[in-house]
């Protein structure tokens, strides 16, 4: 493999290990900010119990959020030096912003949520907990800004090879951000629904459940169930934008090669790019263009209509078929979850989650798959970006390092083995953690006295 293939891997196996932790934490927070305000407003001591019990499942994310996305910054210099010389003014200022933002509230404020129990009022506990939440949806604020600036470049001029913002606010808010950052924020939320009911179910088989796991688990199956019809209707408009702005990274999702009026959905095919078609193809007449125009005899370009500049087919296509899968299995799932929450809520009126055992298992073995979902999204965004690093402007390959293969390759494996591990590892602390959650709940008295006081 040559330096740029090798860089590509690397830095799609950085930011896949990163985005995994900020796509719990940007909902997980308001979650928190939920939990908080139920015990305020009752004094339901199982309110409480839920807030510190996932307060250090946010806290443990966070962490690993924080050091995966500093490796990530390096990258910038060592693989894709051309990237900051050439789009350094304008990605310079937004990822400024967002390391602001991220280490002056969620940073500062975390203390506070974890610590402050009995040390600073009730008042300014529940403040810090809502920074924190603000200021991880602005970290997303301004990395989506970014990313989404790459995508659907506005608002700037060309300098002797560099780009120069001409419009701060057409960079910020480009063509695809309202879209991207609705839709990732549904997809945080949906990730750390599945997560919350997943852990809890898993407390439930293990009969490590308390009083705070119901509550839990009841508004977590409530949200997602919520949600995921919000979220496919976000990802309809985002298809829109993206058919109007990257019609090469939509017939690569389609597999469509050649422009055609009325075009089929391909329910399964096998890409062949040599060939310049999908073999075994299953398909749906029309059903394609009016999905992606709303108008089943509307034209859709074809893959060949961009001739080199056009992203891989196989992957693409591929990548769409498992977030449209995972999020239809989501939806099932939620919903019927929720139908039985609605039908047993009055059979005892002790506020426990009563769920048949096999849905439980169901739930346990879904408490990732918003990771699943999240991935192939991300995957569908970024690859079908290429071959541009700043879409139709600005090529991947003008941007690489000329460092020699082998170190790429030497350091790549170095990223892998211990993404692995500490992959590995996490979830085993989440595991224990379900598993034995009264080691992990609040100090028992608290100093009420100096809470009332305030500070």
């Amino acid at each position: 493999m040559d330096a740029l293939i090798l860089s590509r891997l690397q830095f799609a196996a950085n930011i896949s290990f990163h985005i995994l932790f900020p796509t719990i934490t940007i909902a997980m927070c308001w979650f928190l900010l939920f939990f908080r305000l139920r015990f305020i407003k009752t004094r339901d001591p199982a309110w409480e119990e839920a807030y510190y019990f996932w307060t250090k499942v946010f806290a443990l994310t966070f962490a690993l959020g924080v050091v995966s996305g500093i490796v990530m910054s390096f990258q910038f210099g060592t693989n894709w030096p051309g990237f900051m010389e050439k789009a350094g003014n304008i990605a310079g200022p937004l990822l400024g912003y967002e390391v602001l933002t991220a280490f002056f509230l969620e940073a500062s404020f975390l203390g506070i949520m974890l610590f402050g129990r009995g040390r600073v009022s009730e008042r300014v506990h529940l403040t810090a907990t809502f920074l924190v939440a603000l200021g991880t949806t602005m970290s997303a604020f301004w990395i989506l800004s970014l990313n989404s600036w790459l995508q659907t470049p506005a608002g700037y001029e060309i300098v002797n090879g560099q780009f120069h913002a001409t419009d701060w606010l057409a960079v910020v808010f480009n063509p695809s951000f309202p879209y991207r950052f609705a839709h990732k924020l549904l997809a945080s939320a949906l990730t750390a629904s599945f997560l919350i009911a997943g852990l809890c179910a898993w407390q439930l088989i293990k009969g490590s459940a308390t009083a705070g796991t119901h509550k839990a688990m009841r508004t977590a199956l409530v949200a997602a169930a919520i949600v995921i019809p919000i979220q496919f209707v976000a990802g309809d408009m985002h298809g829109l934008n993206t058919l109007e702005h990257q019609p090469a990274k939509i017939a690569a999702m389609e597999g469509i090669w050649h422009t055609e009026k009325g075009a089929p959905l391909t329910l399964f095919g096998i890409p062949d790019e040599k060939a310049g078609e999908t073999r075994y193809a299953i398909k749906v007449p029309k059903l394609a263009s009016l999905i992606l125009a709303h108008d089943a005899a509307a034209e859709i370009k074809g893959i060949n209509e961009f001739p080199g500049a056009h992203p891989p087919v196989a992957p693409v296509f591929w990548a769409f078929r498992v977030m449209v899968g995972m999020g239809s299995l989501m939806l099932a799932v939620a919903w019927f979850a929720a139908w039985q929450l609605w039908r047993k809520r009055r059979e005892l009126d002790d506020g426990k989650v009563r769920l048949p055992r096999p849905l439980l298992y169901v739930l346990a073995g879904m408490t990732f798959s918003g990771w699943v979902a999240t991935l192939s999204g991300w995957y569908v965004t970024e690859i079908g970006r290429q071959p541009f690093m700043v879409y139709g402007l600005l090529r991947t390959s003008e941007i690489a390092t000329h460092i020699a293969p082998p170190m790429i390759a030497l350091t790549l494996t170095a990223y892998l083995i211990v993404y692995g591990l500490l992959l590995v590892t996490y979830i085993g602390v989440l595991k224990y953690m379900a598993e034995n959650p009264f080691k992990h709940a609040p100090i028992p008295g608290g100093n009420a006295a100096l809470g009332k006081a305030g500070v």
